[in-house]
């Protein structure tokens, strides 16, 4: 059977199952990933899935193409993603993969992999293709066994975490897979939690479980009018991303939710180099250089940043999506459920209210992650052509992902999804006039590539 090559994407492999990503091109991908691990000197891989209702077929087939390239497979089971990479810690391989696809719609899954610490992206995700179309996989015998992490996962976070305060909050799990843990966390952390959606359900009935949507919060913003809760929190599908509402039911986006983990991280990491990706504000940048630490800016994407993270030593890194990583005092992967319990912490030792803590950090007008949709692949070949006859006067641009053009009161931002088939725009400005200017000149600038654009600004 051939493999469609559109299936490789850049940070992992995701497609519609009942035509792309199918079980016989996920088995195929087992024994290509074998073959790989093996020559790394990897003979135990972790697999774990995410609540999807194609995934436990697909994680079987995984298991079994693994074993054929010769692997020995241990299978977590149902787990949210950062289980999964915490068991590739705990269990000495640091080698798993996970089936999930995320935030993608129910016939959507995808595979997120890991091989000697090391998340698989771009080329080395490309190379397993390579290997199957050429026929180079190898062949060989393994064994499958099952282990339960999740309890060993609890206690870590229960341990490390320490609340000053009882907390009062909403967990909205979207009928992802965070909800097998999430509410049993927070309990044990001393928080008395108001449960949405926390049932496993992959047919996700209520809202779509991606908290950097505003419109996915609106169930978790009328709870918590309805019972005046401290804090709320929203999970993705596999949780490995959070979205926090404060007690007034305002969003905290990643960004700036950045700087109270900064601040935090630097108290006890002085000097700490912080990372952040392009489409974060500039007041973060700021901010880690007012308390003591170093910025930098990244490619967005979790795979990149990851391994920009092992790559300078880096202590905490973020993106504006939720994925927040934390090396002190954790293991470096992104984990929504273990950031979620960092803010809880950071909030119960102050005596304002949540809406007050927030409102204190700097901020400006800006845009959520706006999005232009397209055909498959078509997004990428529209960002060379923008890329190629933009032409932006009086100010700076950056074009480590996409372009990101600054100006001295503000900055706009257009990249190609590496995700699924869009142009993802984000606009900053010191005040609302500036950032109206700025989004004009992106409109006249992407109608001059393409006038039958539809515009989200």
């Amino acid at each position: 059977m051939t493999i469609t090559e559109d299936i490789f994407r850049a940070y992992d492999i995701r497609g519609v199952v009942e035509n792309a990503l199918t079980p016989d091109a996920v088995q195929q991908i087992g024994q290509a990933f074998a073959t790989e691990a093996l020559s790394q000197g990897q003979k135990t891989v972790v697999i774990g899935r995410d609540g999807r209702l194609s995934s436990p077929e697909l994680a079987q087939r995984l298991s079994e193409g693994l074993r054929a390239g010769g692997c020995d497979v241990v299978d977590v089971g149902m787990v949210p993603t950062p289980v999964l990479y915490y068991a590739t810690h705990k269990l000495k391989t640091g080698t798993g993969i996970m089936v999930t696809g995320s935030h993608n719609p129910p016939q959507y899954n995808g595979l997120k992999m890991l091989i000697a610490g090391n998340t698989l992206y771009g080329d080395g995700i490309k190379a397993l293709h390579k290997m199957i179309i050429d026929g180079r996989v190898k062949s060989g015998e393994g064994t499958h066994t099952e282990q339960n992490v999740v309890p060993e996962y609890l206690d870590t976070i229960v341990n490390d975490i320490k609340l000053d305060k009882p907390l009062n909050i909403a967990v909205d799990c979207g009928n992802g897979v965070a909800g097998v843990l999430a509410t049993e966390l927070f309990t044990r952390l001393g928080c008395k939690v108001t449960e949405l959606f926390c049932d496993v359900d992959g047919n996700f009935p209520n809202h779509h479980p991606d908290p950097s949507k505003p419109e996915n919060l609106i169930d978790m913003q009328n709870a918590m009018k309805e019972n005046a809760l401290d804090i709320g929190l929203a999970f993705d599908g596999d949780g490995d991303r959070v979205g926090i509402l404060d007690d007034k039911q305002n969003i905290l986006w990643a960004d700036r939710q950045m700087m109270l983990y900064s601040a935090d991280v630097l108290k006890r990491k002085p000097g700490a180099l912080i990372i952040f990706d392009i489409k974060s504000t500039t007041n973060l940048d700021t901010y880690i250089s007012e308390h003591g630490g170093k910025p930098m800016m990244w490619k967005t994407g979790h795979s990149f940043i990851k391994a920009k993270m092992k790559e300078t030593g880096a202590e905490l890194a973020g993106e504006m999506s939720g994925h927040i990583f934390f090396k002190e005092r954790w293991f470096g992967f992104d984990d929504g459920l273990y950031s979620a319990a960092r803010m809880l912490e950071i909030v119960s030792q102050r005596s304002e209210s949540t809406s007050e803590i927030f409102k204190a950090l700097p901020d400006s007008f800006n845009t959520p992650e706006l999005q232009i949709d397209f055909e498959e692949g078509e997004h990428y070949k529209f960002m060379e052509k923008f890329i190629a006859q933009a032409n932006f006067e009086n100010a700076d641009t950056l074009t480590i992902d996409g372009i990101r053009v600054n100006y001295a009161e503000g900055w706009g931002l257009i990249r190609p999804s590496n995700t699924t088939p869009c142009l993802v725009l984000r606009f900053e400005a010191n005040d609302e006039s500036t950032l109206k200017e700025i989004q004009d000149i992106f409109r006249k600038q992407l109608l001059t590539v393409d006038n039958t654009l539809n515009l989200p600004f």
